[in-house]
């Protein structure tokens, strides 16, 4: 089987998945668990409730990381005349350590926003390389996963291979 075929296959289970979405979950059902998402058939992948279950959670980690965002800026803004020097360097290294660790919260952020985005636009959970499922327990473990679990593989050794 060649690349498109499988593009065009996963294309073909991602069609069928939101048709059948709809009938899957009555409007008035509870938010799911991790157990009733892996509990789901696989031709019941990323219907409608499990993009629900996905979207809140990424959403609960949006609203998280702004919190600490503005919790960070708030500290950073109380400034502190420190006379000893050593204390200064501390306090000093302290918020460096913060403003690094905010940076790739930051960074995190925008993947989560990006991942909140396909959700919308439909194309949460599909492999950006390859079309295919990236698979539920991938998305539990790391919600903004972009690659299966192999394409994710074959990345990380062409960077270690090339050394970018």
């Amino acid at each position: 089987m060649n690349a498109t075929q499988t593009l065009d296959k996963a294309g073909a289970a991602k069609k069928r998945a939101k048709k059948a979405a709809a009938a899957v979950l009555p409007a008035f059902a509870l938010p799911l668990s991790e157990e009733d998402v892996l509990a789901m058939d696989d031709s019941e992948y990323m219907n409608d409730a499990q993009l629900a279950f996905f979207k809140s959670r990424l959403q609960q980690m949006e609203q998280e990381l702004i919190r600490n965002a503005s919790e960070t800026t708030e500290h950073l803004r109380e400034t502190e005349m420190i006379a000893d020097p050593a204390d200064r360097a501390s306090m000093e290294e302290e918020h460096s350590l913060e403003l690094r660790t905010r940076d790739r919260e930051r960074k995190l952020l925008r993947k989560v926003q990006q991942r909140i985005a396909s959700i919308d636009e439909g194309d949460y959970g599909w492999c950006e390389e390859t079309g295919e499922a990236i698979g539920i327990r991938r998305l539990l473990a790391r919600p903004t996963a972009t690659l299966s679990i192999e394409a994710q593989q074959r990345h990380e050794l062409k960077q270690k291979l090339t050394g970018h």
